[in-house]
């Protein structure tokens, strides 16, 4: 099993008594993020708001953290993120905010210390991009959106 990475996080004097993420349980793949919000915000169906979290961190080169919806929240009230994952870069050292879309009905209230989302690290490879007149040919080609196994 690989060595776990260390990821460091300051607190935001606005998220001072708002927990840090946490991971649920021993084997959650995700750390629950929670709203440092001053006042509950309302969020109207249809409507979007970006939540901050009161922290913000150092994700070691090589990883980055993905932020993704909370099954909970989307299931029962409609609850997701516009950009889901969302992608935080290792060199990014301003605080998290979550953009929280409601799609659901209702509307939803988010308060103090609610949990809004989930962040998960993951290890990514850079590539070299490199410019080619032509590409070798797949079983799949060119089609796209719909187009696998409807032969």
């Amino acid at each position: 099993m690989a060595r776990p990475i260390t990821v460091k996080i300051m607190r935001l004097p606005h998220g001072e008594d708002v927990p840090l993420p946490t991971f649920a349980t021993a084997h959650a793949a995700g750390a629950d993020l929670r709203a440092a919000v001053d006042d509950p915000v309302t969020i109207e169906p249809g409507r979007i708001h970006l939540i901050p979290c009161g922290f913000a961190m150092a994700i070691p080169p090589g990883y980055e953290a993905q932020v993704r919806p909370r099954s909970g929240l989307s299931s029962q009230h409609g609850l997701t993120l516009i950009n889901a994952p969302g992608t935080i870069d290792s060199d990014y050292r301003g605080e998290l905010k979550v953009i929280l879309q409601n799609g659901g009905t209702d509307p939803v209230t988010i308060a103090r210390g609610d949990r809004i989302a989930q962040l998960v690290f993951a290890r990514y490879e850079t590539p070299e991009l490199v410019d080619v007149a032509d590409l070798a040919e797949s079983a799949r080609g060119g089609g796209g959106f719909g187009s696998t196994g409807t032969q």
